[in-house]
């Protein structure tokens, strides 16, 4: 596939230390919360920053899906993504789940459900969760 935009993020020091993109843009220090065995520290992690990302990504598509059928997403329309943390069951490390919540005020329910249906096509995000997507790991 054509590559259109690359970025890259780096941390330091795992779930309790501090993470960068490439730019400084995003600038964030990185805590274990306390559910996980924690302290509970002001900061953030990295299930936190995928809910934003997976929600942000699913509601460009939503957009996307929706100029093509010339349909306004109203402003305040939202995408929550949960995201959960916990051991697989097949005891050798952890997975996550994800579900969606999307709220488009004002949009006929039949209309919405067709175009988060073709939004849930259209994201890579969604796309990536559903299929087996080889990540290549490198060491540098």
């Amino acid at each position: 596939m054509p590559i259109l935009y690359t970025t890259k993020g780096s941390a330091t020091g795992g779930r309790a230390g501090h993470g960068a993109s490439e730019d400084g843009v995003l600038d964030v220090t990185l805590t274990v919360p306390k559910a996980l065995g924690g302290d509970g520290a002001t900061g953030t992690n990295p299930e936190q920053l995928f809910a934003v990302g997976y929600s942000a990504c699913f509601l460009g598509a939503l957009k996307a899906v929706a100029a093509k059928e010339k349909v306004k997403i109203p402003e305040d329309a939202r995408v929550t993504a949960t995201v959960g943390i916990g051991p697989r069951e097949d005891g050798t490390g952890f997975g996550i789940e994800v579900a969606l919540s999307v709220d488009i005020p004002g949009m006929d329910r039949a209309e919405a459900e067709k175009l988060v249906a073709a939004a849930h096509i259209v994201c890579p995000y969604s796309h990536a969760m559903r299929t087996a997507t080889e990540v290549p790991v490198t060491l540098a």
